[in-house]
């Protein structure tokens, strides 16, 4: 049963195979499985690729069972319509598109299997990427926020510069009249004289703008800090929320370009294994000599193209030999005046009928 099934999977003859050999039975049983086989690995490897893009083990499953039929139907088309001839040259000839069609096959097949087989690699290659990914994210939302921030800064250094440059006015001017009690500068004059109070007066008036700009200074300084939280809280929220674009970036193409930053030369023998896997249908077929399958199958359809030349030939001999009768059937009776009278008659009446009908509409017409 086995046996039986790995046979309609070669695309061979199931009748003509009967009468083979039990060698050549297996031959063909063997090549079939090689197709099966291949169609499985399809499968598997187009499950493992979409789950990855559609994320749903069902979704996957369905239209990896969908890739891996097709890639069964092609193999089993290839494998199929190779005849053997006897002659290398032809039957490179005849293989070698088929062998292309093999090579994508085994392109398309391999790499999914790939990236499974190497995950792990290529979720240390991701990582690596989605954290250089971050820290440019960062920059580039920096990039945004920093000189609004920075000027916001700059605007709370000038207002405190200005409180720094009034106190050290009202500090200057405090030193000054206390000076002047003490008799140890300006006049020199121990006391508080008319120039102590001019002095006082004068310290007391700035000290008193120094409060009052502390006041304004001091209220303009935490709305700035409360526009800086803000936008620093914007800075984390665009961080948080592009995060997780980037905690995404783990689908197919990204993998597959992963996939090629690690060491080529594993890639390649897996490759090369799934072209042996998908070519040696192919290559069995081509390599193994003529078999008595092969020769059934050859004097089947030479027998029924002889068949389809004959009855095309002896439609054509029939056709030229009607062709022919007809013509010396008409030219005999061309010439009787029997069938002349009859049909003069006939062409006499059917004028005199059209000479009526048109009387008749003149007629209705006036």
């Amino acid at each position: 049963m086995l046996k039986r099934f790995f046979i309609i999977c070669s695309g061979a003859d199931t009748d003509i195979l009967e009468d083979c050999s039990i060698g050549e039975q297996n031959k063909y049983a063997g090549i079939g499985a090689t197709v099966f086989f291949t169609a499985v690995m399809a499968f598997i490897a187009a499950s493992y690729a979409l789950f990855t893009v559609f994320d749903n083990l069902y979704t996957s499953i369905f239209f990896g069972l969908i890739w891996g039929l097709l890639i069964f139907n092609l193999d089993r088309y290839i494998v199929s319509t190779i005849k053997k001839t006897g002659h290398v040259i032809d039957e490179l000839i005849q293989a070698s598109p088929r062998i292309l069609l093999a090579i994508i096959i085994a392109v398309v097949i391999s790499k999914p299997l790939e990236l499974k087989i190497f995950e792990k690699e290529i979720n240390q290659v991701l990582l690596e990427q989605k954290n250089e990914m971050t820290l440019a994210n960062k920059t580039q939302l920096a990039e945004q926020f920093t000189p609004s921030i920075d000027g916001l800064n700059n605007n709370i250094l000038a207002l405190q510069q200005q409180i720094d440059s009034k106190e050290a006015e009202v500090n200057q001017l405090y030193d000054t009249y206390i000076a002047e009690a003490e008799g140890t500068a300006g006049t020199k004059l121990l006391g508080k004289g008319p120039v102590y109070k001019e002095k006082r007066e004068k310290h007391d008036a700035l000290l008193a703008e120094l409060q009052q700009l502390k006041l304004d200074n001091k209220a303009k300084i935490a709305a700035i800090e409360n526009e800086i939280v803000k936008l620093k809280g914007d800075y984390d929220t665009q961080v948080t929320t592009t995060q997780p674009i980037i905690n995404n970036f783990d689908g197919l193409m990204a993998r597959v370009d992963a996939l090629g930053k690690l060491p080529w030369l594993p890639s390649l023998f897996i490759f090369l294994l799934f072209l042996a896997i998908e070519t040696s249908p192919i290559f069995a077929k081509l390599l193994s000599p003529k078999g008595a399958y092969d020769f059934k199958l050859e004097d089947q359809e030479t027998a029924l193209k002889t068949n389809v030349l004959q009855n095309k030939n002896q439609l054509e001999a029939m056709l030229k030999a009607d062709y022919a009768i007809n013509d010396r059937i008409y030219s005999d009776i061309e010439k009787e005046d029997e069938l002349y009278n009859y049909k003069r008659k006939k062409a006499r009446e059917l004028m005199q009928l059209q000479a009526d009908a048109f009387y008749k509409q003149q007629k209705n017409i006036l």
